[in-house]
C-alpha cells in the first residue's frame, strides 16, 4: 500500500493526467487553440456561403409610366452606327 490508501500506479496515473491538462509545453492548450481557430473559420465560411445565395441585384425594377418593367438589356438585333 502507499500513501493513505493510494497505490503508486494511482500516483502514476494521476500525474500522467495532470502533467497532460497542465504542464507538458502547453500542448493541450494548443490543441484547443487550433479547435477554436478551425470553429471559427468554419463558421465564417457558413456566413460567406449564405451571403453568396442572396440574389445579386437587390436594386428595384424601373418601371415605365404604364407600371410595366422596361428592358434595360441591350438587344442582339441592335446594330452600332
Amino acid at each position: 500500500m502507499g500513501l493513505g490508501g493510494i497505490h503508486p500506479i494511482q500516483l502514476i496515473i494521476v500525474l500522467v493526467l495532470v502533467l497532460l491538462f497542465f504542464g507538458g509545453r502547453g500542448k493541450i492548450s494548443a490543441m484547443m487553440t487550433d479547435l477554436a481557430s478551425g470553429v471559427k473559420s468554419f463558421r465564417k465560411g457558413l456566413q460567406d456561403e449564405e451571403e453568396d445565395d442572396k440574389p445579386a441585384s437587390s436594386e428595384p425594377k424601373k418601371l415605365n409610366s404604364k407600371g410595366e418593367p422596361i428592358n434595360v438589356t441591350p438587344s442582339k438585333d441592335e446594330t452600332k452606327v
